[in-house]
This record gives C-alpha cells, sequence and structure tokens, in this order.
C-alpha cells in the first residue's frame, strides 16, 4: 500500500488526513462518527486499497488527531460539511468521489450531498440518519425493551441528570454491547476512537452525554424533507440490532429515489467489524458499480 499521512491546513485549522492511494480512478473519502471521535474505528475500510480503491480517511474538527475550532459557534454539521469539501479539494482536486459517512459521519454525507452533489459520483449512509428527532424516538422504543434494571436505571438517572452513576453507567454499557458493536472484546481501533470522543469536547457539544440523550447542537437537525434532491446512487446500509434503527434507514431509503438498503443480519451499529468480510464486499461492490 501507499499510504500517505499528516496534517491538511482547512479553514485555518490542523486536520489529520490518512490516505491509502493506489493509480486508480476510483476514490472513497470516508467521514467517521461521534462527532468527536476518530477515524480509526472505520480502518478495515482500508483494506480496499487492496482492490485498486483509493481510501481517504481525516478526523474532522475537534476530533481525533485535529485541531478544535476556535470559535464556539462552529461545532455545527454546516461546518463540517465546507471542512469535508476543502479536503476533497485538496486530495482529489476535480476527480469526483464516492462519500461515506458512518453514524453521524452519516448525517454529515447527507448535508455534504445537499450541498455538492455535483462533486459525488456515489454516496454511502452506513448505519446513518436524517432526523435526530425520529432516531431518538427509535432509541426510546430500543430502551422500552431493555431488561428492566438497565431500562429503570436510564429512567432514573437520565432524569436526575446523574450519568455519572453507577448503575446509568452499567446500563449505558449494556446498550453498547447491544446496539453498538456486539462483540465480547473491542478491537483496538474501536477503544482508539471511543477514547478520542470521551476525551474531546465535540461530543459533549454537538451530541451530549451519550448515544441516546442528544441535547447538543444537532439535536434537531432533520432533513428528511430534502432528501428527494439527492440524485446520485446512494447506498443505505443498517445492522438489524443498530441504535440507528432499520426504520431510521428505512425512512432514508424511501426519500432517496435511486437508493437502496442493505440489512446486516448479525450486526448492530459497526458493521464494519460485526460482519467485516460481507460489509467490505458491500461497499467494494457499489464502488465498482459506480465506477464501471
Amino acid at each position: 500500500m501507499d499510504i500517505e499521512e499528516g496534517y491538511l491546513n482547512i479553514l485555518s485549522l490542523r486536520i489529520y488526513y490518512k490516505f491509502y492511494r493506489t493509480h486508480s480512478r476510483m476514490n472513497l473519502m470516508v467521514l467517521h462518527g461521534g462527532p468527536g471521535a476518530s477515524h480509526d474505528y472505520l480502518i478495515p475500510l482500508a483494506e480496499l486499497n487492496n482492490y485498486n480503491i483509493n481510501v481517504l480517511f481525516y478526523d474532522q474538527f475537534g476530533s481525533g488527531r485535529s485541531d478544535d475550532p476556535m470559535n464556539i459557534n462552529d461545532y455545527t454539521i454546516e461546518h463540517g460539511v465546507e471542512e469535508a469539501e476543502e479536503v476533497r479539494k485538496q486530495i482529489f482536486n476535480d476527480d469526483k468521489i464516492v462519500l461515506l459517512g458512518h453514524s453521524y459521519g452519516g448525517m454529515l454525507a447527507l448535508a455534504y450531498a445537499l450541498k455538492y452533489q455535483d462533486n459525488l459520483i456515489g454516496l454511502i449512509i452506513s448505519n446513518g440518519l436524517s432526523s435526530i428527532p425520529y432516531t431518538l424516538q427509535e432509541m426510546r422504543r430500543l430502551i422500552e425493551e431493555l431488561p428492566e434494571r438497565y431500562r429503570l436505571a436510564i429512567k432514573r438517572y437520565g432524569e436526575m441528570g446523574d450519568y455519572e452513576h453507577p448503575d446509568y453507567v452499567e446500563a449505558v454499557q449494556y446498550w453498547i454491547r447491544q446496539h453498538v458493536i456486539r462483540m465480547d472484546n473491542l478491537p483496538e481501533p474501536v477503544r482508539i476512537s471511543f477514547d478520542y470522543a470521551s476525551k474531546r469536547r465535540t461530543y459533549r457539544i454537538m451530541n451530549g452525554p451519550n448515544e441516546f440523550t442528544i441535547t447538543g447542537t444537532i439535536k434537531d437537525w432533520d432533513v428528511t424533507d430534502q432528501l428527494w434532491r439527492i440524485r446520485v446512487p446512494t447506498l443505505i446500509i443498517t445492522g438489524k440490532y443498530d441504535e440507528v434503527t432499520p426504520n431510521v434507514a428505512e425512512l432514508m431509503h424511501r426519500n432517496i429515489k435511486n437508493s437502496r438498503l442493505i440489512m446486516f443480519e448479525n450486526s448492530s451499529h459497526m458493521p464494519m467489524w460485526e460482519e467485516k468480510e460481507k460489509y467490505l464486499d458491500t461497499v467494494k461492490n457499489f464502488v465498482y458499480e459506480i465506477y464501471k
């Protein structure tokens, strides 16, 4: 692999990137979730470089190894869209790309497509969403299905705002095991990304205290009624046990005309680890089809 990494000067911030380069014209740019995490947990996608696909990762503003914005008002999806466009131009120049966004990165990818879809040849929304309010509604449904001790702990201490209470923390960990990554041992790249998210202030500013308590700047974000404007071929990926439920994926699928939806039956929120080979094949085949 020809691997290039370092920092780009993007909107006056140092933004870390890692580029797996080939000599082909197939370009995949990857947007991580969080916000505030890092690209590390998505590193299985680097293996697509073995199939002649250029794969670009970067850590978004206030995330991973990249700088924090100096202005608190820049902690927005709109800022993330402009950052993504600048990264695309610096790495790929005028070439069109397939854009893959996972989780929050899927939100960012949708927002990017709504403004800059002429720069896209394809779009992949992996375990992402078009509506925070609807996703929270679905998460509340999943909470009602939890074992009683965890359900009651989430309700009791959540209402108190005591997000550090041991019973609440235990319930959150159970949620992660059921609906974020269904693996007994976290892969090291996932642990690294979780660690960045917990240490950077971006997650709390934009999201909130945890996955199902969204109180930050993105809490009212909803572009579902604009999805009809997306014209590029779109792949939507979901997991059967995903915290961003299959119903959320189906909502996007119904509203993006040129889209297809693929369910991963043995996955929650991270099929790139839970069903790695199937996930990589799915993404690879979509990229190949787009560029053929």
